[in-house]
């Protein structure tokens, strides 16, 4: 029973190796219509302390021309000095690799494929600098170009392969290790800016380091969306900033928007406050009864300007849309930067904007501030007799005082009707 159990377990672990079918360079297998020339930028995570932390900024671009295929990357820290640049140049019509190029802080190599394998490794660390030249050897793909092979492929659930991949170590023997597509099934990849999508989920498993892959590749357009790493105790997550992403009609100028801002002399001065109706039962709105009446925005609190133009229009009008479904529209960085910010500069409440030029201007500002309210409750009842006769019951009341925390959130538009003009305003919110 025993040799039966162990011929089993080794038949097990044998027959992935031997029944899952290798691609080779030039295979039929991969559709180049689904290779696109353009940009990806992809947010770089680290699982750290129970929480994803973004560390790095990844990019990478495609560059298909009828001969060649060109991959470049680029890895920077977002909190030190250190990047990664990476070039992988590969025939168009085979993919089997032409050139290989890696530069870092640590390590720099350059790699040409041919008949031979030749270039050079410099270790910038120890100073060492060694020449490569190797038999290039039975077909393979390059380390850098085969995770975008990947949608190329004819994706299926249950779809299995093997790709034969090549990637430098110094002092390692054989360079050439696999990447073994294990499994590909139907999944769905939710985007905060544009939703849901159908996804092939392919789980690859790379041999060289025994890193388990799980790429998210768009189903209707190929489009990497999501990349997750598991590479010994360090779990990785690369997901995509989708900086192709438009939903604008309106067209934007950057120059004609900073001249708003920026090109005038006219002012908008203004004071935020709240104005805290403190009453309760029959007197509950009518905020002019109240003693505390105007709550200041603190020195120090925000005031956001925007252009009041057909292109922040139709953000704002996006924005009110998506938030229904728990999303937001970012702004493009352009039209982030003439967005003007002030800040209130006294206990009043106060704060201005100058150098605007005339036009709409919506202002908005949130501030916290404590809400104060007086609530009468009945307490008992007193009969009233006269002569022994019954003439009615009274309610004894209190008047108890509550506070809480509370916030404003205020927005205006205003509008500057001339040059030189200054147009005074009140953000207030009655509570």
């Amino acid at each position: 029973m025993k040799n039966i159990f162990s011929f089993l377990m080794l038949y097990l672990l044998w027959l992935p190796a031997v029944g899952q079918q290798a691609l080779t360079a030039g295979a039929a297998d991969f559709d180049k219509k689904w290779l696109r020339s353009g940009r990806t930028e992809m947010g770089y995570y680290v699982w750290n302390e129970n929480k994803w932390a973004e560390l790095y900024s990844f990019a990478y671009d495609i560059h298909a021309t009828p001969k060649t295929v060109s991959v470049y990357t680029h890895l920077k820290s977002l909190y030190s000095e250190d990047q990664w640049t990476d070039t992988a140049v590969s025939e168009a019509g085979t993919f089997k690799p032409i050139y290989r190029s890696s530069f870092s802080n640590e390590k720099e190599y350059v790699l040409r494929f041919g008949q031979d394998v030749s270039g050079y490794y410099y270790d910038k660390k120890n100073k060492k600098k060694e020449a490569i030249k190797e038999a290039a050897g039975n077909s393979f793909f390059e380390s850098y170009t085969y995770p975008y092979l990947l949608s190329l492929l004819p994706l299926s659930s249950g779809y299995k392969k093997d790709l034969p991949v090549y990637e430098y170590k110094p002092g390692r023997s054989d360079h050439v290790k696999l990447a073994r597509i294990q499994s590909v099934k139907t999944n769905l990849y939710v985007s905060q800016l544009t939703g849901e999508h159908k996804v092939w989920q392919v789980s690859v498993l790379e041999e060289a380091t025994n890193d388990q892959y799980e790429y998210y590749i768009d189903k209707v357009d190929r489009r990497i969306w999501k990349i997750e790493i598991r590479s010994g105790n360090q779990n990785l997550l690369l997901l995509n900033k989708e900086i192709d992403f438009n939903p604008f009609t309106k067209p934007f100028n950057k120059e004609e928007t900073l001249q708003l801002i920026t090109g005038g002399n006219a002012v908008i001065s203004g004071q935020a406050f709240a104005r805290d109706n403190e009453n309760e039962g029959l007197l509950k709105g009518m905020a002019v009864l109240n003693i505390n009446k105007k709550q200041y925005a603190r020195q120090g609190t925000t005031i956001v300007l925007i252009p009041y133009t057909p292109f922040f229009k139709e953000w704002i009008k996006l924005n009110e849309a998506s938030r229904k479904k728990g999303r937001s529209i970012p702004l493009p960085k352009e039209a982030a930067a003439c967005i003007k910010v002030a800040t209130v500069y006294d206990d009043k409440g106060n704060f201005e904007f100058v150098n605007l030029m005339p036009g709409d201007y919506l202002l908005y500002t949130e501030f916290g501030y404590v809400h104060t309210s007086h609530r009468t409750e009945v307490v008992g009842y007193t009969d009233t007799y006269i002569n022994g006769m019954f003439q009615g019951t009274s309610a004894n009341t209190q008047v108890n005082t509550y506070a809480t925390n509370a916030a404003a959130s205020i927005k205006k538009v205003v509008t500057i009707s001339k040059e030189g003009e200054t147009v005074a305003v009140k953000l207030k919110k009655t509570r």
